[in-house]
Parts: structure tokens; C-alpha cells; sequence
């Protein structure tokens, strides 16, 4: 698990490709690895990967084909910078929100202008997600804890403070440029309550909210 404050950008030192699948060499910068081991996960532009190799500025990591299926990780090219985030301990200021570092999407920004001394951007979302997607509710663009701010559709509009901008790589984002999405954990769980049991051919009822006392009528 991961909270989506970066603590890192890394850089692409190599992407060599195998066999269907991708291996990547990844300098990691200023972040911390004197408590990373072999086997610990850290999150890559949003996607949980799994730390094979350490070495003294940074780490490799396999990608299997399904998570290049399913995210940006196979156009990543050396030189290319990733936002860094390392698994979260019970000690970890939850400062962002709960993020399990598996992409459900890849978004496309549609948009980019400046507000102040913020930027706003637009990002077009697969349409399947947009029913997770909330207005002031929490999503992850390439690894990094944001507030959707509006919902058009599957659009949903963000905006960046200088220090996110300063501190992870979504200042170079333009539009077309394409990013990873993990919505909200909360949303999720909430959709498979409702369906509820399956094997009982019924979701949540009144009767339910009722007995757990969220309605008295």
C-alpha cells in the first residue's frame, strides 16, 4: 500500500525488454533505500513494482505483459523520469490517500492552462472508471494523490500546486500525454457492497442500512 505523496523522481537508467515481458534499471535520486530489501515493493509512476536488484542509487524491477497491458510502463525510454513513492509502514503519515499501486486505467490529458500559480488540467479517463470518479473525491495520476476538483463524464478536472508541480513529474504533462488512474479504494468496495451476495441474487436493501443503523424509518 502506498499513500500517493511522492518522496522521489527517479530516472529510466535502462528498459530492456524480455521476452514479452520489460526490465527496468531505475536511478532513484534522493529517495531513501537504507531500509529497502529484495522483494519490498515500490510504486513507479503509480504502478507497485517488486525490487529485485538493489544497487547503490537505486533498484531494478521486473514488468510482467499484463501491467504493460494495463498502464504507460512500456513506453518509459532511458533518461524518461518516474515519480518514486516506497510501501507505507504503520509509522507513514497518511498525508495523501490509500493507494494500492495497481492501475485500474490509463487517462489521457485533454487540457492544460495556468491559474495563478497553479496549473489545471484536464484528464480524459476510460469511460468504465468514470463511475468511481467523484467530485472532491481522491484519484492517483501517475503514482500521485490528487482531489478531483470536477467530473465532466469520464473527464475529471485537477489542479496542481506549485509544490506538486516542483516536486513530481506532472509538470511535463500536455495534452495527449498519457498517465496512469487508480481511483479511490473506497469507491470500489463501496460498488461490490452494493452488488452484494452473488450467490444470494441480491445487493445492499434498505432492510441492510436499517439493521446496521443508517436509516430509522
Amino acid at each position: 500500500m502506498f499513500t500517493g505523496i511522492i518522496q522521489a523522481k527517479g530516472t529510466i537508467e535502462a528498459a530492456t525488454p524480455q521476452h514479452g515481458d520489460l526490465h527496468l534499471r531505475i536511478g532513484t535520486g534522493t529517495l531513501d533505500l537504507t531500509t529497502v530489501q529484495g522483494g519490498d515493493s515500490i510504486a513507479v509512476a503509480g504502478v507497485c513494482l517488486t525490487v529485485t536488484a538493489l544497487h547503490r542509487q537505486g533498484f531494478e524491477a521486473d514488468v510482467s505483459a499484463e501491467t504493460l497491458r494495463c498502464t504507460t510502463l512500456g513506453a518509459l525510454r532511458q533518461g524518461d523520469a518516474v515519480n518514486l513513492e516506497k510501501a507505507l509502514t504503520l509509522a507513514t503519515p497518511l498525508g495523501g490517500h490509500l493507494v494500492s499501486g495497481h492501475v485500474d486505467g490509463v487517462g489521457e490529458v485533454s487540457s492544460r492552462s495556468e491559474d495563478g500559480r497553479s496549473r489545471h488540467y484536464r484528464i480524459e479517463a476510460p469511460a468504465a472508471l468514470a463511475r468511481y470518479i467523484a467530485a472532491k473525491g481522491s484519484i492517483c495520476v501517475d503514482g500521485v494523490s490528487l482531489t478531483v476538483n470536477a467530473v465532466n463524464g469520464a473527464a475529471f478536472d485537477v489542479n496542481l500546486v506549485p509544490h506538486t508541480l516542483q516536486e513530481t513529474t506532472l509538470h511535463g504533462l500536455r495534452a495527449g500525454s498519457r498517465v496512469n488512474l487508480e481511483v479511490d479504494l473506497i469507491a470500489r468496495y463501496a460498488e461490490r457492497l452494493l452488488q452484494g451476495d452473488s450467490t444470494k441474487g441480491r445487493g445492499l436493501t434498505r432492510e441492510d442500512l436499517r439493521h446496521v443503523g443508517f436509516i430509522d424509518d
